[in-house]
């Protein structure tokens, strides 16, 4: 953070020790406000995860004061996040067999794997796993996923028994098969905390609206006695803070949470990092993406002891962090120690929290995450991105939670091998009065030569575009008027070449002197060249075919005109050179037309 001469997996020290009393103020409130708009949401998401409520609050004590000494950033909120608490649920709703104990303890176990997977990828420097996660998959994923935890909360919001599914048709299908049963004083409650929440956000953005509802819903409960209508409750709320204790560790369990266990790793980091780059911009200071990992994954070890589940960095929270004056990870402190507090001294105000207002705070939240505007933007800028985020979109809603991300993972990489086996190639033609050389197709008043065959790679040259880019050539040489007596392959950019590659343009050449076809290259990077040397593609086609750029290759195609019989053709065109260099027209041939790399 600072330029501290202190270990980088300690930040802490470069804020603690030194810490600007200045900023007590702001850190105060900031953590304050924080809390207050954490307790709710915690013990929110945590029952849309399957949990109960109280594990939210356990959730975020231990882990947010982890955090506040080993992350870099100075306004990222960790805690329950909604779209970490539906990942819990679908792994952990699959094998807890309806028992909250035992989704209680797959859970904490969840939290410890997450915890060292992040630990051990931090520790290893691997944070740039998380870019296989490409933003229209995010945005894909997350705008599915925020339907499916909207629509999962029907059941809390009507008052029915509607069994957990990711699937949006059967839950719509469910409720609809019950709607005789909804119950009239939970569908209110439900309804008038939604109105409540969309109208204090657009009129106080900052009001701590989810605080406010919760203690007007549980007021209204516990007043008109709508607890024994039907409405449903949290009811009690196990005073104190949490024992320290080993998670239970069952290797089968395990095995089973595995897949799960590293989807959170990664979307939990991606969501995470994303937003912590975002305020660390805003505020102008840098964040170490590693030490990141290092940070949630000892939040989510350390919380795992203390009973809670995988925890992350949040948006909208952090947002509240930064508005309202955090300036360091004390402001984390103080949420944690507010947390705490409320487990010691406020429990029993929840036992009326009705459960279809928790269900109001999760819906407002999270359908703000489907992403429209993401889909206006990629339609306009790139489809094919559009393309892998509808895929996503819909294989996460018609599949499942982690099926929807690893088809959306699967297709970026095939779409990236698809993209660098196929490049973009360009025929080069002059711009009229200069020596610059552009793609004929966006240029039409660019001038090509005849009998010369400029074309550009714009990709490194590798042993998967190798087909493409023969076929391409011969595709290209098919198709001119005049027969081509000469070839420039313009790399400048080309920026690796491998063996494979190589070993093609042996062939090429081969081909082309077989053929009487001039083949010349300008632009190579010395990367390129050097593996062009050391496999004798150099020695063998002669330093004197490799330009600097493309206007001196077409100069000296000019003037040696259609290659000459075989064995005179390697010393007529040393000869050309020669004579450019010493002496020829310098406005046709730039000085020092052979290419040094």
């Amino acid at each position: 953070m600072d330029n501290n001469p202190t270990p980088k997996w300690l930040p802490f020290m470069s804020w603690l020790p030194s810490y600007d009393r200045s900023n007590l103020g702001g850190d105060m409130a900031a953590g304050l406000t924080t809390a207050v708009m954490l307790i709710p949401q915690a013990m929110a998401y945590a029952m849309l995860a399957g949990l109960p409520p109280v594990v939210g609050l356990y959730a975020s004590i231990v882990p947010v004061a982890i955090y506040a000494f080993f992350g870099t950033s100075r306004q990222l909120a960790v805690g329950p996040v909604a779209m970490v608490s539906l990942l819990v649920a679908s792994g952990v709703g699959a094998i807890a067999g309806g028992s909250i104990e035992t989704a209680v303890a797959l859970a904490v176990l969840l939290a410890l794997m997450v915890g060292v997977m992040q630990l051990l990828m931090g520790v290893g420097r691997l944070g740039f796993l998380v870019n296989f996660l490409s933003h229209p998959v995010i945005s894909g994923f997350t705008s599915a996923a925020a339907l499916i935890i909207g629509f999962s909360q029907l059941k809390h919001l009507l008052g029915l028994e509607i069994a957990r599914s990711n699937h949006i048709h059967k839950i719509i299908g469910a409720a609809l098969e019950q709607i005789g049963q909804v119950q009239p004083a939970t569908v209110l409650i439900g309804l008038a905390s939604i109105l409540l929440l969309v109208g204090l956000k657009r009129w106080k953005p900052v009001f701590p609206r989810a605080l406010a509802v919760v203690v007007l819903g549980t007021v209204a409960v516990w007043g008109l006695r709508l607890d024994e209508a039907g409405v449903a409750i949290v009811g009690s709320v196990p005073a104190g803070l949490p024992s320290p204790s080993m998670p239970t560790m069952d290797w089968e369990s395990i095995r089973a949470l595995l897949p799960i266990a590293v989807t959170i790793s990664l979307v939990s980091f991606m969501e995470s990092v994303s937003v912590a780059r975002a305020f660390a911009r805003r505020n102008r200071y840098e964040i170490d993406a590693n030490q990141e990992l290092i940070g949630l994954g000892l939040a989510n070890i350390g919380g795992s002891f203390f009973g809670g589940y995988p925890v992350t960095g949040g948006f909208s929270r952090t947002a509240v962090n930064g508005q309202a004056g955090a300036r360091t990870p004390l402001a984390s402190l103080v949420t944690a120690a507010m947390v705490a507090l409320a487990l010691l001294l406020l429990t029993p105000l929840f036992h009326f929290l009705p459960k279809a207002t928790l269900a109001a705070i999760i819906m407002t939240a999270v359908f703000g995450l489907v992403d429209v505007a993401e889909v206006k933007h990629l339609w306009h800028v790139k489809r094919a991105d559009l393309a892998l985020l509808g895929l996503t979109f819909i294989a996460t809603l018609t599949l499942g939670i982690e099926e929807g991300i690893l088809a959306g993972v699967g297709a970026s990489m095939v779409w990236f091998v698809v993209s660098t086996t196929r490049p973009h190639t360009a025929v080069l033609g002059q711009l009229p009065g200069t020596t610059d050389y552009r793609n004929i197709k966006n240029h039409p008043q660019a001038q090509t030569r005849p009998g010369i065959l400029i074309v550009r790679i714009d990709a490194r040259f590798y042993f998967g575009n190798v087909s493409f880019l023969k076929e391409t050539l011969a595709r290209l040489e098919a198709q001119a008027t005049v027969p081509v007596h000469t070839i420039i392959i313009d790399a400048s950019s080309v920026n690796q070449l491998d063996s494979s590659a190589d070993s093609a343009l042996h062939e090429l050449f081969d081909d082309y002197q077989r053929r009487g076809i001039r083949l010349l290259f300008s632009g190579v990077k010395m990367p390129v060249r050097r593996v062009m040397e050391k496999s004798g593609f150099v020695t063998k086609i002669g330093g004197e075919r490799l330009l600097l750029n493309v206007h001196d290759a077409v100069m000296i195609a000019v003037d040696a005109g259609p290659l000459p019989p075989a064995d005179a053709r390697g010393e007529v065109l040393k000869g050309k050179v020669k004579a450019q260099n010493e002496g020829f027209d310098p406005m046709s041939v730039a000085p020092g037309a052979v290419s040094a790399g």
